[in-house]
């Protein structure tokens, strides 16, 4: 049997895994990897080649910056900078029709940048931002709409956990990658907004005016997010002079977080364990999924799959703008069916290179496939943050959330192909850090 042969015979076993037995991500591609590995050469090489994997993930210093983020965002879900956030967005654009939705995409943006978590921005925003919607008469397909959409930023803008585990995984600055993302999160939240306006504008029963508010209190409402947009601010100023590395980044937003918590008495002790907790079983998942995508990654390494496909899809007789457009929909399709993050890790390795033999800048690649990606997270037929939403707002029905999302997926499709034609609205902001 040829080394091909087994390479895809171990990526059908791992699809079978996943798909029909419901094994964790994680544990399929580790067993895969050690497997395939241990056919090819020997048992005690597989075992060798996992406990050298396994140290060198665990053995890396910058794995720390991804708890710690994950701690930051953690401490400012739980001290209410959520609702904080949303008070300022909506007593800013509230007025305007359909302004509330707008608001909602605005804090999930802002929250999203703080927190890194497409889940939690969802669960957060459809705590606070639904009951206020519902009570200004906005039609739930809209609502539901904006807050599954709203919070897929969290994948896009930093610090994106996303982001840190590909520029771990493709040995990319980390620094860049947020830089990186901060444009197109930007792009994809005015085509958001764009269209709560167009809808709204067609349909104007959906999204009523909001009250206005005097200039002096929507002054005012910044006082209660004004920290921590400030401190997002200046953890993006530290990486961008290099005062400090992503870990430290991480170290330092987390303790300041807790220091502004603690000071507002926004951060009970119950909250704060709450957090502790959350931070630690999200940190493990992600870290277990590292592990296994590098177990998985040596066996294919092995198999030459990722370089043949890539010398392959080099010598085709198409230009590489198909070939991209070929890996995306891979990604969109394959993100519909699964977690991002899981996704990402196990299809960097076999298309990462075939970037690179289209001569694509590793950065921009990176971050427009995180976006792809994010189509995934509101489509069936996993669509994590779209069960959140509908799992949260009552009185809503699954198949109406996924009505409302299915507005905004030109949206998505339109700020893909700005990424495609204008790159530089990725790699501008990183160009100023060399």
């Amino acid at each position: 049997m040829s080394l091909t042969v087994i390479g895809i015979t171990g990526i059908l076993i791992l699809m079978l895994l996943l798909f029909v037995f419901s094994m964790p991500v994680s544990f399929a591609m580790a067993i895969v990897g050690f497997c395939g590995f241990s056919y090819i050469i020997n048992f005690n090489a597989g075992v060798n080649m996992v406990s050298s994997e396994l140290w060198s993930v665990y053995s890396k210093y910058g794995l720390t910056v991804i708890p710690l983020f994950i701690f930051m965002g953690q401490i400012a879900f739980y001290s209410g900078v959520n609702e904080k956030l949303y008070k300022a967005a909506y007593k800013w654009v509230g007025h305007i029709r359909g302004g509330i939705a707008m608001a909602t995409v605005l804090a999930c943006s802002a929250f999203a940048a703080i927190c890194g978590s497409n889940t939690a921005t969802a669960a957060t925003m459809t705590t606070v931002a639904f009951p206020q919607m519902t009570k200004y008469s906005y039609k739930p397909l809209l609502s539901t709409g904006a807050i599954a959409c709203g919070s897929t930023l969290g994948v896009v803008i930093p610090p994106s956990v996303v982001l840190i585990i590909i520029g771990l995984s493709t040995e990319q600055s980390i620094a860049k990658l947020f830089y990186g993302g901060i444009g197109a999160g930007i792009l994809l939240s005015i085509l958001l907004m764009f269209t709560v306006y167009v809808l709204c504008r067609l349909n104007p029963s959906w999204g009523p005016v909001g009250p206005q508010f005097s200039f002096k209190e929507k002054l005012s409402s910044l006082s209660g997010a004004v920290e921590m947009l400030i401190l997002f601010f200046l953890i993006m100023t530290g990486l961008y002079i290099g005062y400090f590395t992503p870990s430290e980044a991480g170290g330092a937003g987390a303790f300041f977080c807790l220091v502004i918590s603690v000071v507002r008495r926004s951060l009970s002790w119950k909250n704060f364990i709450s957090a502790v907790k959350d931070t630690l079983r999200v940190s493990s998942m992600v870290i277990l999924l590292i592990a296994g995508a590098m177990i998985l990654g040596k066996f294919l390494a092995l198999t030459r799959i990722p370089f043949n496909i890539a010398s392959w899809v080099a010598s085709l007789p198409v230009s590489g703008t198909v070939v991209l457009a070929v890996i995306f929909l891979i990604y969109a399709v394959g993100g519909a069916i699964m977690d991002a993050l899981a996704l990402l890790l196990i299809t960097i390795p076999i298309f990462f290179p075939v970037a690179q033999e289209l001569g694509c800048d590793p950065l921009w690649f990176a971050v427009i496939i995180t976006v792809v990606t994010t189509l995934g997270a509101v489509t069936p037929p996993v669509g994590a943050t779209t069960y959140v939403v509908a799992g949260m707002a009552k009185g809503t029905e699954l198949k109406e959330v996924f009505k409302g999302v299915s507005f905004f997926l030109p949206a998505y499709i339109l700020c893909i192909i700005l990424l495609m034609i204008f790159p530089a609205i990725i790699t501008f902001l990183p160009t100023l850090l060399q």
